[in-house]
């Protein structure tokens, strides 16, 4: 079900941010809060992005961009890594024909060859798939970490800026990000109560509307989802003006 303006002004949406970025945090304590093994918290956190995901591309948002596996995950336990790894190939399996479907554009930002070839297989597959799709961008963060994508990217212009003798402007750095073809970031949520930006998106992230929520990942609904919309409908952005 697409959104029309006046369902989302009745939602308090009047004002959707362009580009939302989630740090989906929490899975492992929610899973020990209930006695469950960390595995029943991923399993459960991969199962929530279902509707927030729809809900989305509903909306009529641009851009989504989930933290789903950092550049310094790889030190947790190897059974959970496992499990990861597994949940991914699953996800993008299963979910593929909805989400090509409903026009998702999907595309995974990070280095994905330290993954087992399952797991470049079923994205590289996503991606393929719903390459000319013209709907929600959804963009996948794995290996992911912010520190390295800078100095990929700084290490690009350096190597221009020998070539051609030119010194790199800010539009040449940004050509060399991820998030080179996305709009910039206007509000990043992030759940289970933790207040740091743990190296993600640190340039896109400049100007964006931080919101932190206390809900862990598997808990945080649509409904929740559209709470933290409405707070963002209540801010004035002046990005350095009156």
């Amino acid at each position: 079900m697409k959104y029309t303006n006046q369902q989302l002004q009745e939602l308090g949406l009047a004002t959707l941010p362009a580009h939302i970025v989630i740090i989906m945090d929490g899975n492992g304590r929610w899973a020990k809060g209930r006695s469950l093994p960390r595995a029943a918290g991923h399993k459960a956190g991969v199962e929530r992005l279902r509707e927030l995901i729809r809900f989305s591309s509903d909306a009529g948002i641009a851009a989504l961009t989930l933290y789903a596996f950092s550049s310094e995950n790889w030190v947790r336990p190897e059974p959970e890594v496992r499990v990861l790894c597994n949940l991914l190939v699953e996800y993008f399996n299963k979910e593929i024909a909805e989400l090509h479907e409903n026009q998702v554009r999907i595309r995974a930002i990070g280095d994905l060859n330290a993954f087992p070839q399952r797991v470049q297989k079923a994205v590289r597959a996503a991606e393929e798939k719903t390459a000319q799709n013209a709907g929600l961008k959804l963009n996948i963060a794995l290996n992911y970490g912010a520190q390295a994508e800078l100095l990929r990217a700084a290490q690009a212009c350096s190597a221009r800026a020998i070539e051609t003798g030119r010194l790199p402007e800010k539009a040449d750095f940004e050509a060399q990000l991820y998030t080179a073809d996305l709009p910039e970031v206007d509000l990043m949520i992030r759940t289970s109560g933790e207040q740091r930006l743990s190296n993600f998106l640190l340039y896109q992230l400049a100007y964006a509307e931080l919101y932190f929520t206390p809900c862990f990942w598997p808990d945080f609904t649509k409904e929740e989802y559209i709470k933290a919309l409405r707070d963002y409908n209540a801010r004035g952005r002046r990005f350095g003006g009156l």
